[in-house]
C-alpha cells in the first residue's frame, strides 16, 4: 500500500541501535495531516488524495483557498499537497493521518526545497575548475573561462554553466530508511540527511525504487563427477 504524509524538518541528531552502532538521523515532525480532497479515476481521470498540514488563520488564505477548505469541512491549513495513489478507497475527506502511517524499517522518498545559497560562481555552483594561476593567468582564476567558439556558432548554447542563483530547488532523496517512529509526538527519524533548512516543509512517501531482498542461492550438481581415464 502506498503511504504519504506532509512534515516539517526539525533537525539532525544521532541515535544508537541495539548493537551500539551510531546512526545519523533527521527528525521530521510528520503530520497530523487531514484529507482535504479525494480524486478518482471516474471523475477526475486519476486517483489522488490532497492532504492539508498545519493550522493557519483564515484571513491569511485567499478566498478560493478558504472556500475549498470550507467545502471539505476542514479547518484552514497552511500547506496543501496532492499525492497520487493506485487505490484511494481507504481514504475519505476529513480523515486524519499521523506519523504512524510509517513504521521502522520502511523505505521512503523525501522531497523538499534545498537551502538557498544566493548568487554563486561556477566553481561553487557547478564544480568548475580554476583557471591556471601562473604565467599571467590572473585575476580571473574563478571565472567561467571559454564560453565556446567565436566564429561558429557565434553564440552560447542554452544550458551552458555559469554564475547565478544557487539553491531553492526541489530535491528528492530516494530510498531512505525509517529508523524510528514516535506516534505520540508525531516524529519520524530518517537515516541520513533530507533537503531543506530546519523548519522546511518536506513530503514523505513510499520509495519508487524496487527493493530486492538478498537471497542465498545454493547450486547442487545432479551429475556425478566423471572419473579420470587414468584412474
Amino acid at each position: 500500500m502506498i503511504k504519504a504524509i506532509i512534515g516539517k524538518k526539525v533537525g539532525m541528531t544521532q541515535i544508537f541501535d541495539e548493537s551500539g552502532k551510531v546512526i545519523p538521523v533527521t527528525v521530521i515532525e510528520a503530520g497530523p495531516c487531514v484529507v482535504v480532497q479525494k480524486k478518482t479515476e471516474e471523475k477526475d481521470g486519476y486517483n489522488a488524495v490532497q492532504l492539508g498540514f498545519e493550522d493557519v488563520k483564515e484571513h491569511k488564505l485567499t478566498k478560493p483557498e478558504a472556500g475549498h477548505l470550507k467545502k471539505a469541512g476542514v479547518a484552514p491549513k497552511k500547506y496543501l499537497k496532492e499525492f497520487r495513489f493506485d487505490d484511494c478507497t481507504g481514504f475519505n475527506v476529513g480523515d486524519e493521518l499521523k506519523a504512524d502511517v510509517f513504521k521502522a524499517g520502511d523505505k521512503i522518498d523525501v522531497t523538499g526545497i534545498s537551502k538557498g545559497k544566493g548568487y554563486a560562481g561556477v566553481i561553487k555552483r557547478w564544480g568548475a575548475q580554476r583557471t591556471p594561476t601562473s604565467h599571467g593567468g590572473g585575476p580571473v582564476h574563478r571565472h567561467a573561462g571559454s564560453m565556446g567558439s567565436g566564429t561558429d556558432p557565434s553564440r552560447i548554447f542554452k544550458g551552458k554553466i555559469g554564475a547565478g542563483h544557487m539553491g531553492v530547488d526541489q530535491v528528492t532523496v530516494e530510498n531512505l530508511d525509517v529508523v524510528k517512529v514516535d506516534p505520540e509526538l508525531n516524529m519520524i527519524a530518517v537515516r541520513g540527511a533530507v533537503p531543506g533548512p530546519k523548519g522546511g516543509v518536506v513530503y514523505l512517501r513510499n520509495t519508487v525504487k524496487r527493493i530486492r531482498e538478498k537471497s542465498t542461492v545454493v547450486t547442487v550438481s545432479t551429475n556425478p563427477q566423471k572419473k579420470s581415464a587414468r584412474g
